[in-house]
Order: structure tokens, then sequence, then C-alpha cells
């Protein structure tokens, strides 16, 4: 299968509808470059830091050139921890995939192995009529997903494409539940880009299923009688996993936190919920207040924080960029870079009712439910309104009573479509907001 972020979880979705066998097998994800002015590995991440290092005058123009033809070395996903990754190891822990389809380089023999044991597979499971996507994808398996998810601090993108998925399977799935499951679920193993490990780094650890056996004792949400594509459960592929490096996948003792990557941050800016790479947040900003500077689009964004109109202690709030007002969610890999690129990464935060590329790191909360397209007081700031993200707490709030919110929201104007006509508007009036994924609203 393509490894896409943006379509693989529609296959899965398409496999759902039909009722066919389905069953992953991913490119694979690339191996680091090496950053020639560092000297540390290096890949799409750092290409977009080093262009927002560029714009401040911290990296030369021969430098940057350098750090682009140096840091995506060879075929596969970008190599850290990014969203096409993140859901490839999220379908192991799933049942969708079998054991290293998450992490097994793509430039590696073993990857071709991995893709004839999965056609064997898929043929055994067509003609014995399943198990179909739908005898997998179940409360218990998502459960695993996200404890998963939660030991490793993945991409914020996999929480839309697990609710959609979820959703599309018939399963109920609050998202607050991720963060009962973050409370139970110690993060074990930090990859880039919010470590210095890569994922080839994990493979060569013991892979995903090493991951889930260091935790599974710990984490109360995994759920080892899950069956999976292999035709075991997924507790015999735990069962039979080794660990082999203690620094990648640390012990519990030795957790980075003794609680999940990712938080789901609520309040009156976000009613219905919104998403934080917590283990990519550096400690000093966990807790922070500022002051908003509104961006009406990724592209107005990324052109006032290249013009220097950014500075510490801002809130960039970046609106119209959900499922709604974009339409679509297109994802911003490029402006939480340049923040970080131009040494802003512990002085300003970032708010959208977007989301990220799985690259993103930072005080960077994205998802933000209900969105500015359907009324959400994310709309209704205004530049140096004092916002405040609380991740220990699980609050974003801003700082305005509820008077002048109401004043506010009396004056705005009705949100138009940015897309008349056509496909792109219906699929704006139709879209439901981040919180669930994204769907179609079918009532």
């Amino acid at each position: 299968m393509p490894n896409c972020d943006k379509i693989v979880p529609g296959m899965l979705l398409g496999a759902i509808r039909a009722g066919i066998p389905a069953i992953f097998a991913s490119g694979g994800p690339m191996l680091p470059g090496r950053n020639p002015v560092t000297g540390a590995d290096s890949d799409l991440n750092t290409v977009f830091e080093a262009v927002g290092a560029h714009s401040v005058g911290r990296m030369t123009a021969a430098q940057l050139r350098k750090v682009e033809e140096t840091s995506c070395p060879g075929c596969g996903s970008c190599s850290g921890m990014f969203t096409a990754n993140s859901m490839n190891c999220l379908y192991e822990a799933m049942g969708l995939a079998l054991p290293g389809n998450g992490t097994i380089p793509a430039s590696d023999p073993r990857r071709k192995e991995h893709y004839r044991a999965s056609a064997r597979r898929i043929v055994r499971m067509a003609k014995a009529g399943g198990p179909l996507p739908k005898d997998l994808v179940t409360r218990d398996s998502i459960d695993n997903a996200i404890t998963l998810d939660m030991a490793m601090g993945g991409s914020t993108n996999t929480v839309l494409h697990t609710l959609a998925i979820a959703k599309e399977a018939g399963v109920e799935y609050p998202l607050d539940r991720m963060n009962e499951i973050s409370a139970a679920t110690p993060y074990v193993c930090k990859l880039a880009p919010s470590g210095h490990y890569h994922v080839s780094d994990l493979d060569k650890a013991g892979g995903i299923m090493a991951v889930l056996k260091r935790v599974a004792g710990k984490a109360k949400f995994f759920k080892p009688d899950a069956p999976t594509v292999s035709g075991k459960t997924i507790g015999a592929q735990v069962k039979a996993a080794k660990i082999l490096d203690d620094d990648v996948i640390r012990t519990i003792e030795n957790a980075y936190s003794q609680d999940g990557g990712l938080a789901v941050l609520k309040g009156n800016l976000a009613t219905q919920g919104s998403v934080v790479k917590k283990g990519g947040v550096a400690p000093s900003m966990m807790e922070f207040t500022g002051k908003a500077i509104c961006f009406d689009s990724q592209e107005e964004a990324c052109a006032g924080i290249l013009g220097g109109k950014v500075k510490p202690g801002h809130v960039v709030v970046i609106r119209y960029e959900g499922p709604k007002g974009g339409p679509g969610m297109q994802e911003m890999l490029a402006p939480t870079s340049y923040i970080i690129g131009q040494g802003l990464g512990e002085s300003v935060a970032l708010v959208t009712d977007g989301r990220f590329s799985g690259a993103t790191h930072g005080a960077c909360v994205g998802h933000v439910s209900p969105e500015a397209a359907e009324g959400g007081l994310i709309g209704l700031l205004k530049d140096g309104d004092l916002v405040t993200i609380d991740i220990p707490r699980r609050k974003i709030e801003a700082k305005l009573s509820k008077d002048e919110i109401a004043k506010r929201a009396k004056k705005a104007k009705a949100w138009k479509p940015r897309k008349t006509g056509g496909w792109l508007e219906r699929y704006a009036l139709l879209a439901g907001n981040a919180s669930a994924g994204g769907s179609f609203k079918r009532d």
C-alpha cells in the first residue's frame, strides 16, 4: 500500500465500507540523513527549521543548501515519528498490519519479505472470508493503538485518523478517552521530532511490539486478547518480542514521563477539545500565557513569521484552517518549523483549528474545536488578547469575559466558504470538526 498519511486512512475507511479483508504493508521509513552544519542526524523537519534559521541570519544560504541536500536520503517516508510512520506503527497495534510494518526501513531487504508475507496472508484471509477490518477495528484494538501512541508520542494527526476510523467502523470512541489512556501509559520511546532517535533506531531496538511489551504491564488500557491480521492475538505478538535497547525504549522507571506523549486540552477556546504533542514541548512551555497575534490562513501566518511580526511572548493564532474553513485541513509544518528555526521555540506558542505535520514539535496546539468557520471562539480572538495554555491541567483559555465573548459574537460576520460551487463547497458544508476526526456529518 502507498505510504502516505493523506490516503492510507482513507483506504482503510474504504475497506471497512466494502467489507473486504485488508492488510497494510507500507512503503517503510527512510533512514535519517546527516546535518553537515551540526553533525547530528537530520530529516525533513531539519530542512524546514533551517529555512527559519536562514530567515533571521542564523544560517547562511550555503549551509541551508547543504542541509537541504543531505536531510532526506533514499526512499521511504520521513524518518521520524511523523504522520505516515505514526499511522503505520498504529496499524500494527490496531492489528491491521503484520509486525515490522511501522519500522523496517524502506531500503532494508527485510522490507521485501514483509511485502511477501503480507501478500500471502491477505490471500489466505480472502479465501477464508476474513478477518475483515470490522472484526479487527474494535474499542479494544483502538485502545491498543492509542496506548502505543501515548508510549511513543506520535503525530497529532493520529488522533484525527483514529477517530475517523472508529466512526466509520461504528465504534463509539470519545476524544476524552485519549486523556484517560495517556494518564495510564508511560512515555518510553521518544523519536524525532521530539527526540534525537529515528524510526530506524526503534527497528533495531525491537520495533513496535517491543514498545508495547515495555508498557503492557503498566498500561491498563492495553488489551492483549485483541485479534490481529496475523491470526495471533496482539498479546502473543508482544510476548514474542524482544527489547534490544534500553536507551531507545526506556524502562518504566526511566520513562520520559509517567503519562503519555499526547494530550487533549479543553477550555473556552476549545470546548470540544484540542490536541498537543506534549512530548515535544519544552518544560518551560508546559504552562504559557501570551498575547495573541492572529492570522486567517497558513500562508498569512508564514509571511508574518518570516517577516518578523512574531515576537517572544506571542501566541500565534492560525484560524479558518479546520475541515470547514480550509476546506479540509492542510498540514502546517512550515509555520511551526519557522518559529523553531528562528529560535522562538521556548518563547512563542501556536494555536490553530487546523492540523500539523507529524514533524511539528513545540508548544503547538491544534484541532481546536469548534473551529472558526463554525463560530468557535478562535475566530473571535483579536491581536493582544491573552491566551493561556496549561498542558499539565489539560486546559486552554482565552482571558475574555462571557460578556465580551457574547459582544464579539453578536458583531461577527457569518462565515462564508472560501470555495463556492463544486465538491469543495459541499465538503465544507458537510464536514464535522476535528473532535470527531473531521468525518462527514450524517444528520
